[in-house]
């Protein structure tokens, strides 16, 4: 009951923020939520000494975040170079006391690179004429994507999809995850954005799902290598933020710059 609880007051406060939040309002979860994931992965993926240096990284973290707020894609590009280089400062300065450096920065660079910089195109979608439905469009191939694997997952599962990563997950409901994803993509989409090349569109659904299970095995392979059951607690009956958002890690830029590259196929 308190998963469902959480999930519907998630589900909820999201469409409340897309629908009737302000740009700056948006920014401020964004920022806010990508700072509480990073957090998460890195108290999963660090110990011992390395710890003391989370502060420091979750800094480096919001350089990306803040810049999409602020001043959008292009000085998204600059401040993740900016936040690499004082990385690597931090790292140099740091290496007599590390016990492996080169894993110190790579892991620290990768939570940066794949909560961080992934979470700003949240932001810069935001941005983008009819901003607001393209994320309700994204929103729905993920919640109609989850339901399908798990509806379908329990009908008819028993071939496993990845033992190694993720148990749980099975063939069947990966089919019924895409098969869900792209028609919650496609209901919305031609209900919301003005011109919508449907046939395109349940196309740029389909591809979004499946980019949405490899963010669910993505995180599935963090929380494996690190011993975790959950990302953190912080969702009753959900486990941690990065647990909800590990999908959108993945989706949002691919949505990004589909749009961006490909905005006049998308639209009659």
């Amino acid at each position: 009951m308190g998963r469902i609880v959480t999930g519907l007051i998630l589900a909820a406060g999201w469409i409340l923020l897309l629908l009737a939040g302000t740009y700056p309002l948006f920014c401020i979860f964004i920022t806010a939520g990508g700072g509480v994931a990073l957090y998460e992965f890195l108290r999963m993926s660090t110990s011992g000494a390395e710890r003391k240096y989370i502060p420091h990284v979750l800094i480096l973290g919001i350089f990306p975040l803040a810049s999409a707020s602020l001043w959008g894609s292009f000085a998204v590009i600059s401040s993740l170079f900016l936040a690499l280089l004082i990385l690597i400062i931090v790292t140099v300065v740091a290496y007599p006391s590390l016990e492996n450096g080169l894993l110190f920065v790579s892991r620290f660079w990768f939570g940066i690179f794949y909560i961080s910089f992934c979470s700003a195109h949240l932001i810069l979608l935001r941005a983008l004429p009819q901003g607001i439905y393209w994320l309700l469009v994204l929103t729905a191939i993920t919640a109609a994507s989850d339901s399908g694997a798990y509806y379908v997952g329990r009908a008819l599962g028993k071939a496993k999809l990845y033992p190694a990563l993720s148990p749980g997950k099975t063939r069947a409901g990966a089919v019924g995850g895409i098969i869900g994803g792209m028609l919650g993509g496609l209901v919305v989409a031609a209900f919301f954005i003005k011109g919508a090349n449907l046939p395109i569109i349940a196309l740029l659904s389909l591809i979004l799902s499946i980019i949405g299970i490899i963010g669910d095995l993505i995180e599935s392979l963090i929380k494996r290598v690190s011993g975790v059951k959950d990302s953190g607690q912080i969702l009753p009956g959900h486990g941690g933020l990065l647990d909800r958002c590990d999908s959108l890690l993945l989706t949002a830029p691919a949505l990004y710059y589909i749009l961006f590259w490909g905005h006049a196929v998308l639209l009659k």
